[in-house]
């Protein structure tokens, strides 16, 4: 059963870097031209599956850039970042019942979603894989292990659907200015999440290269680029919260890890924290997109 959970305050903070990194990732991609070319010659609306969707960021940031007519499955273990949706989507007071469905249109796009609550250890092949031309899921693949990562190549072939992961962690953390213990607290906390998150001993950073390498065995044609989050703590009130959070998440993660430098790693958040206003920091990501031969 997956465990992970996530704070809808810390989605919605994440949610305008991730935007901003998968534009660059699309344009390397030519994410929109491909996918638009499996439509070409399909008259019915695009359906889409989001795994571990959370409160759609997933869908408002890819539903305009599909555009046309689509429909979107989206499912999540957790029946809070479910209920969510109506107010992320603009439709405050509406009714957030997880089996009303929802809309999201704009200028040349009409989204129509069915929101479904699942664990996805236990639901993966149980999804509607034959009706579906992408699945998608992002910042997800860090949280699996390599049993549940098999499970999802072999479903996408065998329905030989498009498959799109987006923001996999690679491991990167680059800091500007660099610190002395920063090498330290990045080792610890990839050693935490290789932790158990409940879809099986989490592969962490190396998910994204164990996916690539499973699905080129399977035959699709694997397309990456790096989407890799820029914050500045200089540059905006909200860079700066996004980074005094990763600051805070880092050293939290490290410290269980390695009690024992619990001292050290508290200077240098402490330390960190007081120079976010001045300082940067790249967090390595990168986009998979898998097309079927």
């Amino acid at each position: 059963m997956s465990t992970a959970t996530f704070s809808a305050d810390w989605l919605q903070l994440r949610e305008p870097f991730d935007a901003v990194a998968r534009d660059a990732a699309a344009g390397d991609l030519g994410l929109v031209k491909r996918l638009a070319s499996r439509q070409a010659n399909t008259a019915r609306p695009l359906r889409v599956i989001d795994l571990a969707c959370g409160t759609g960021a997933n869908l408002r940031w890819l539903a305009p850039r599909l555009g046309g007519a689509q429909q979107w499955l989206v499912v999540d273990h957790d029946a809070d970042l479910l209920r969510c949706w109506p107010e992320r989507l603009g439709a405050a007071g509406a009714d957030t019942g997880l089996h009303q469905p929802l809309t999201f249109a704009g200028p040349g796009f009409d989204a129509r979603i069915v929101r479904q609550q699942m664990d996805l250890m236990a639901g993966l092949e149980s999804l509607p894989w034959h009706a579906a031309d992408l699945v998608t899921a992002s910042a997800l693949l860090d949280l699996v292990g390599t049993a549940w990562l098999h499970r999802l190549v072999a479903a996408s072939a065998a329905a030989r659907v498009a498959l799109l992961m987006s923001l996999n962690v690679d491991g990167r953390h680059v800091w500007t200015p660099d610190d002395p213990v920063d090498a330290t607290v990045g080792e610890l906390f990839a050693e935490h999440q290789q932790q158990d998150k409940g879809l099986g001993p989490a592969l962490g950073a190396g998910a994204v290269a164990a996916l690539q390498q499973a699905l080129e065995s399977a035959g699709c044609r694997v397309l990456m680029a790096a989407s890799d989050w820029w914050v500045d703590g200089r540059a905006s009130p909200q860079a700066l919260s996004m980074q005094s959070a990763l600051i805070d998440g880092m050293a939290t993660a490290a410290s269980e890890q390695s009690p024992v430098a619990a001292t050290s790693i508290e200077a240098w958040r402490l330390r960190r924290l007081n120079i976010a206003p001045h300082s940067q920091l790249r967090v390595g990501h990168l986009d998979l997109l898998a097309l079927p031969a």
